[in-house]
């Protein structure tokens, strides 16, 4: 039976290791802060002293951590990921980075014989719960294979592409949709409110006709009630924003409307709500 390593507990990381240990898998898991693994420990994970230990311990480890500075840090710090990887050994990194972060890893992980698949995740916190998330896989066609039984766990469905940075292009896409969508709907629900129809009736309305969704079903009666509990929370949508405008502009690719709704969101992060979910740039809208 595999041995499976999972760093980086937080939000998303937490349930997905969860999701792994109740199906079965034998897992070890890492985090900078120590007590966030306690509730994993209890499922029955063990504890690993480093990232590099939880490598060298396991066949695959899937690591989620917040940002590129911070998925660096945990390859190449001391005692990281890197002093762990071996031939073979099999590295899943589910971040959301920017392709160049992505190959810089993938080239360190291989330079040392170890395999090397980025796989960033569509999903926020209740997808990550449910084992509903998706995965967007580059790098490693053998290791994509391999993590199958794991990735079936924690997620909905897998997509593979077989250039190392493809994964995060996608990613990075998918939430600048989103985080302008958002924008969008908050900008809705603050006109709305101003003209004196209420945000509930105004989802209403939204809920039969074509632009309904997923976000505006499960986000829309959350901000109408002024629950902004994070999901997923605003600061790492702002980044996201930021790094794929920083896409566009390597590739002569104009994105008006993302800018300006990464304007919004960093007015959002400016104003405090930067831990709060993305949702909260309904904060700033309104202010």
């Amino acid at each position: 039976m595999k041995k499976y390593g999972f760093l980086g507990i937080g939000i998303m990381g937490k349930a997905m290791a969860a999701n792994l240990l109740h199906a079965g898998f034998e897992v070890m898991v890492w985090n900078r802060n120590i007590e966030r693994c306690s509730p994993l420990i209890d499922m029955g994970a063990r504890q690993g002293k480093s990232p590099a230990e939880v490598v060298a311990d396991s066949d695959i480890t899937f690591a989620m951590v917040s940002d590129p500075a911070a998925a660096e840090s945990l390859c190449f710090a001391q005692n990281g990921v890197l002093d762990g990887v071996s031939a073979g050994k099999g590295y899943v990194d589910v971040s959301t980075v920017d392709p160049e972060t992505a190959m810089k890893i993938g080239r360190a992980i291989q330079g040392k014989g170890g395999r090397y698949l980025e796989a960033p995740v569509s999903g926020s916190k209740k997808p990550a719960e449910d084992g509903a998330l998706v995965f967007l896989c580059a790098g490693d066609r053998a290791l994509y294979d391999e993590a199958g039984p794991a990735l079936q766990v924690m997620g909905k469905k897998s997509f593979y592409f077989p250039e190392i940075g493809q994964g995060a292009q996608m990613k990075l896409v998918i939430n600048m949709i989103m985080g302008s969508m958002m924008t969008a709907f908050g900008e809705g629900l603050a006109l709305g409110d101003k003209l004196g129809l209420p945000m509930t009736s105004v989802l209403d309305v939204l809920a039969q006709g074509a632009i309904n969704n997923p976000m505006f079903q499960l986000k829309g009666p959350l901000m109408a009630e002024g629950n902004f509990n994070p999901a997923f929370p605003l600061k790492h949508m702002q980044k996201d924003m930021r790094l794929a405008l920083l896409m566009g502009d390597q590739h002569g690719q104009p994105l008006h409307t993302a800018a300006a709704a990464n304007n919004a969101f960093i007015k959002a992060r400016n104003s405090g709500f930067g831990d709060e979910d993305f949702s909260a740039v309904l904060k700033a809208i309104t202010s």
